[in-house]
């Protein structure tokens, strides 16, 4: 096992390395630029496509609105809470500013995966419709692409259960043994049980759910910090400062910090941004190729927002209570940094808080990866492995509540970035097709009652 551990943690410094972070702030810079800023510039028209996208415009099996918020509800997880502490932690302050600049193309990164997948998704034999890198490489690329395709879909199915599910599973487990005493295995069985009632209803009720707990638990997070923030007010400009500054310089040890390079804050601001938001990993068009909606452009819009709403919004509002209540010299790292920041903020209730939210953000990272890993099973098994699949992943958070998964957050990982790699090479492959959407959608609609922007 030993041998087996140090060759993956061998793998996952390569696939991580330099290349990767190259190759994905390189497709999404080259997007960015290729639809001339409009990923930037059309964010009141995104706002708005989703505030109309609460009812459903189009063929589909859910709402552009329910669609989004399954794909935020796979990405608003861990690493809003333990992933932006962990990146401080290892990179110092300045890894938030590259965080940032990570989500700003990894905007156009998400349009483009969102046009593709409603461009070249199918109908499957119950009706419904599947979509994602699998498909619109093999309907997009052509034939002889198509195994491509199956290296995706074999990724994510197996990325699913580690990074999906047991290592949520972990943390919801961890999480609520810290707040209330409740054993492990008591939360395994609890997430089984309510994963398998929500997974029984499919993608509808998925969406269903996603749709009114992604908005209630991002906006009590937010609200919570800004009460922290609120109360330290004055070190607001410091915390603005360090991220600025150090983005560009390197920062010495103070207190518990052991100090950092620029190369660090640059290559884990990327990487944590990247595990935050999902942008160019090839997750989030599986839920968008699903929505109700007019067109592949109008969706992409919606499905931008993602990164934006993740990364922009509930990671800088973690990244800010660290900074700002000078938690981030304390020497802790990951989840417990984080907890230490609310508590420091809000003496009493502050590390309540933050257990609470890591519970509700992992259950619904486990939720919204189910349907991921759903579909990429069906890609290569067809629709008869999605009953066994649904009874496999409920039963899964059994074991990932009363495990110790250092090897299973690893191994998933490099499953991660080795699916990142067949999207970003479509992507870039069938950038045309999206440039020539994007074209034709902004020339043709102009203003409208449809499009105050």
């Amino acid at each position: 096992m030993e041998t087996l551990t140090a060759a993956i943690t061998w793998l996952s410094g390569i696939v991580w390395g330099v290349p990767m972070l190259v190759l994905l702030l390189g497709v999404g810079l080259y997007l960015t630029f290729g639809l001339n800023l409009r990923t930037i510039r059309n964010m009141p028209l995104a706002f708005w496509m989703l505030w109309r996208g609460r009812v459903a415009e189009g063929k589909g099996d859910i709402t552009p609105f329910n669609a989004l918020m399954t794909a935020l509800a796979a990405t608003i997880g861990t690493g809003n809470i333990a992933g932006v502490a962990a990146a401080i932690f290892i990179g110092g302050p300045g890894a938030v500013f590259w965080m940032w600049m990570t989500a700003l193309v990894g905007m156009a990164t998400k349009f483009a995966e969102a046009v593709l997948a409603v461009r070249y998704r199918e109908v499957d034999e119950d009706g419904n419709y599947v979509g994602g890198p699998m498909y619109y490489i093999k309907n997009g690329m052509g034939a002889r692409w198509a195994w491509l395709g199956t290296c995706f879909a074999l990724f994510a199915g197996f990325a699913g259960f580690g990074i999906g599910n047991m290592v949520q599973a972990n943390s919801v487990a961890d999480a609520l043994e810290a707040a209330f005493g409740m054993p492990f295995w008591a939360t395994g069985v609890l997430l089984a049980l309510l994963t398998g009632l929500v997974l029984v209803g499919g993608i509808h009720r998925i969406g269903a759910v996603a749709g009114k707990l992604v908005p209630f638990m991002a906006i009590s997070y937010i609200v919570a910090g800004t009460a922290v923030l609120i109360l330290h007010a004055d070190a607001i400009p410091g915390a603005f400062g360090l991220i600025l500054t150090h983005a560009f310089s390197p920062i010495a040890a103070t207190g518990g910090f052991a100090g950092a390079a620029v190369w660090a804050a640059i290559r884990f601001g990327v990487a944590r941004g990247v595990f935050s938001n999902e942008a160019g990993l090839g997750s989030a068009p599986i839920a968008h190729a699903a929505a109700e909606c007019k067109g592949p452009v109008s969706q992409g819009l919606v499905a931008m927002l993602g990164t934006f709403i993740d990364t922009l919004i509930v990671c800088t509002f973690t990244a800010l209570v660290i900074l700002s209540t000078g938690a981030w010299t304390s020497g802790e790292t990951g989840a417990e940094l984080t907890s230490l920041a609310f508590e420091t903020g809000l003496p009493g209730i502050g590390s309540l808080i933050t257990s609470l939210a890591l519970a509700v953000f992992a259950f619904t990272t486990l939720v919204g990866w189910s349907y991921y890993s759903e579909r990429a099973w069906q890609y290569l098994l067809g629709v008869k492995s999605i009953v066994p699949f649904r009874v496999i992943w409920s039963l899964a958070p059994i074991v990932g509540a009363t495990m110790k998964l250092s090897f299973i957050w690893l191994l998933a990982d490099v499953l991660n970035a080795m699916m990142a790699i067949p999207n970003l090479i479509a992507l870039a492959v069938l950038s045309p097709v999206v440039f020539a959407a994007a074209r034709e959608f902004f020339a043709t609609r102009g203003k409208s009652e449809d499009n105050p922007f």
